[in-house]
């Protein structure tokens, strides 16, 4: 019997980069769409060579790759609802790849998550394809600069999201022309990041990269760095500062970054075991105090609003977040497990503030989780400004 399930893409690249913060921020798409009631398949298609995080290097084998994404799948029992293309192969997997192709021509929509996919024939036949903008500024400032490469890449798609909620206000300085880039946020399931009884451990943490390279954009005679550790460099002392434990999963670029780090206080522990695991990392976050975080230099400056899909798992386990500010406060109830700052003096508030009442704060990051980024709300308001 046929189902009366409207199909959905979701095209990733949680496989091309197997990393769980990465298949977490596939799955709420993917998962949240399925609780509204579509048929719904991870599309993992863009032909690029994957990353092998145990040999920390781009490789042509993608046996790791596709066993990352098949366990990824399986975890939701989505076993069958999953493709990754081999490009250097032409194999696909998952599904045939005449499977994959029918699909195309099937779906209602596809979500070009991240902008992962470069859009194809093939892909021209799904009516409705939505460019989600995880990373704000970028192609905008692109698209403004008249480039064709960014023009051409956009334009195939029929609708476009972003999660710089405050693009085009007045106090963003990022010319907005061309698209209209409609507001999102990073969708998250709260039920699947519930603590129960396990306890909040000493430690704000957070998992970072210490540099970000290849994403500089200029705006208005301005150098963005797509990079967050220019920020961090700002706060190296804070662990002493404010006389509270805190912990970087990192791998640091060169014994003088570990050195600089540590000196100012902070634990560093080794990302690769936490992010080769879904549950892991799920660990690391719910075990966790909170979240302290800086964001990258091409989100603070130009105030876009934009907000982090790794922040709203601590909020949805109810782990207080402390976060740069962005622009977002203006659309996110802030002061109640979520909190944005701008100098040490109002990290040091933060701090000390949930600290005085964690019970508190933890109830507050909950509600702030439900009310702004729950994946029902989020989706479903991009459902009905797209029609499909």
């Amino acid at each position: 019997m046929a189902s009366n399930k409207k199909t959905v893409l979701v095209l990733h690249l949680a496989g091309q980069i197997p990393m769980a913060g990465i298949a977490w921020q596939a799955l709420h798409y993917v998962l949240g769409l399925r609780r509204l009631g579509y048929d719904v398949w991870y599309i993992e298609d863009s032909g690029a060579n994957p990353y092998d995080p145990r040999q920390f290097s781009i490789v042509e084998d993608c046996t790791y790759n596709v066993q990352f994404v098949k366990t990824m799948m399986e975890r939701f029992d989505l076993g069958d609802r999953w493709a990754y293309w081999d490009a250097a192969n032409d194999v696909v997997h998952g599904i045939s790849k005449e499977r994959l192709m029918s699909l195309y021509g099937e779906a209602s929509a596809l979500f070009n998550l991240c902008g992962a996919t470069r859009l194809r024939e093939e892909h021209l036949k799904c009516p409705v394809r939505i460019f989600v903008d995880t990373d704000p500024v970028f192609e905008q400032a692109k698209v403004a600069s008249g480039n064709v490469d960014s023009l051409e890449y956009l334009s195939l798609h029929t609708h476009h999201f972003t999660y710089g909620e405050n693009l085009g206000n007045e106090d963003c300085k990022v010319p907005m022309v061309k698209f209209e880039w409609k507001k999102t946020r990073p969708p998250v399931l709260v039920d699947l990041w519930d603590a129960g009884c396990v306890s909040a451990g000493p430690f704000y943490s957070s998992i970072a990269t210490w540099e970000n390279k290849g994403k500089d954009i200029e705006v208005g005679g301005e150098t963005y760095r797509w990079s967050k550790h220019v920020n961090f460099l700002k706060y190296l002392d804070l662990p002493r500062a404010v006389m509270q434990p805190f912990r970087l999963a990192m791998t640091p670029p060169s014994k003088d970054v570990e050195e600089r780090v540590r000196d100012g206080g902070w634990d560093i522990v080794d990302p690769v075991p936490i992010s080769a695991d879904m549950q892991a990392y799920r660990d690391f976050v719910v075990t966790s105090r909170g979240e302290f975080t800086v964001a990258k230099d091409i989100y603070v400056r130009p105030n876009s609003g934009w907000f982090s899909d790794r922040s709203v798992c601590y909020l949805a386990a109810g782990r207080p977040v402390i976060t740069q500010e962005t622009g977002f406060s203006k659309f996110i109830e802030t002061g109640k497990g979520l909190f944005p700052f701008s100098s040490l003096e109002e990290i040091r508030e933060a701090v000390a503030r949930i600290n005085a009442d964690y019970a508190h704060h933890s109830i507050g990051a909950i509600e702030v989780a439900n009310e702004f980024f729950d994946a029902h709300t989020v989706l479903t308001k991009m459902v009905a400004e797209v029609g499909f």
